[in-house]
């Protein structure tokens, strides 16, 4: 589905990710595990064309996302919930949900914001709250809604688990879990793996930019 090889970014003169590689296959939830400062973040920005590619190869099956504009990579299934979550703060968090409605033509978006409420009922629950009266962990769930709006075939998620309490950290793993049991592909970025080591079918380690197999 998604295979990345030989991949250079900087930001502006600075090399962030050198020669990076992955893969992650169809209905695999795949770790890029690292200390912040690595570049995991960077890593999906560029998948995201947030940030250009000085050199390498982004596959998304037939789709070479360096050639592809940003808008396309959601239209063709691409979902990012960023780490500092980017909602906007005066919208509901229902709004914020469909903000990728307004943006890209999604076929059966009601079928798919139900499917999501019925993954995360608590979402629902608040969905008429302006998103900056959530908490951290709420707007993180948000923004994961967000994505699955969106990423109807690979999900990236960036440190999904960082700064929420530890009862909403649980909460999203179950929810990971019960992606995963759909067969929905996610790749997740986190500092370290305690809380989706055991969801991990593999992982990758990225240190200083370069990517390996762990």
């Amino acid at each position: 589905m998604l295979e990345i090889d030989n991949l250079n970014v900087s930001i502006g003169p600075v090399p962030i990710i050198r020669d990076g590689a992955l893969r992650v296959k169809p209905g695999e939830m795949i770790g890029l595990i690292g200390p912040n400062g690595a570049g995991k973040t960077t890593m999906m920005r560029a998948i995201m064309g947030h940030l250009g590619v000085q050199s390498g190869t982004m596959d998304f099956d037939h789709f070479k996302l360096p050639q592809t504009p940003p808008q396309d990579r959601a239209r063709i299934g691409i979902g990012y919930m960023p780490e500092d979550r980017k909602l906007v703060p005066h919208l509901s968090a229902e709004e914020n949900i469909l903000l990728p409605v307004w943006a890209v033509d999604i076929p059966d978006a009601e079928d798919r914001l139900n499917w999501i409420y019925g993954l995360m009922p608590e979402v629902q629950a608040f969905r008429a709250r302006s998103a900056n009266s959530l908490s951290g962990g709420q707007q993180k769930l948000v923004a994961l809604a967000r994505a699955l709006m969106i990423g109807g075939r690979l999900i990236l998620l960036d440190e999904p688990s960082e700064g929420i309490a530890p009862v909403l950290a649980r909460r999203i793993s179950e929810i990971l879990r019960d992606l995963k049991s759909e067969g929905v592909s996610i790749l997740i970025a986190e500092s370290n793996d305690h809380h989706c080591a055991d969801l991990l079918d593999r992982s990758y380690r990225i240190e200083r930019g370069a990517t390996r197999a762990a």
